[in-house]
């Protein structure tokens, strides 16, 4: 993939992601695998199927990238993703009872946007 393309189309590609998803392109399980959402990409853009895989693994990555550096991530009508701050606290062993250490920690949390709440919905 040329480097004008990642520049000058991820927000497009992005957009067609986003549009994938709102389309509700779901297997019989109920849910969209990371390859069919490559398939349905290559299908909707017309890039070849290395390319959409490239840009899915982009667009992932650099999702993780962001989150782990404590950035929000905003899909605007999709969802956004952000990360949680929990302080150390002091917890109990189920099995003991005793009290024991808990480290801080961060984790991903998933607000459904506006627009994916309305389409599931109806």
């Amino acid at each position: 993939m040329s480097k004008h393309f990642e520049i000058i189309d991820i927000t497009v590609i992005v957009l067609y992601v986003s549009e994938i998803f709102n389309k509700s392109r779901w297997n019989q399980e109920g849910l969209m695998n990371k390859l069919e959402l490559i398939d349905a990409l290559q299908k909707e853009t017309g890039i070849t199927k290395i390319e959409a895989k490239k840009v899915v693994d982009l667009f992932f990555d650099e999702m993780a990238k962001a989150l782990a550096k404590g950035d929000r991530v905003e899909i605007r009508g999709l969802c956004s993703f952000y990360v949680r701050k929990y302080k150390a606290y002091t917890g109990r062993n189920p099995k003991t009872g005793e009290p024991t250490k808990i480290k801080p920690k961060k984790l991903p949390f998933f607000k459904v946007g506006k627009e994916l709440k309305e389409g599931v919905d109806s």
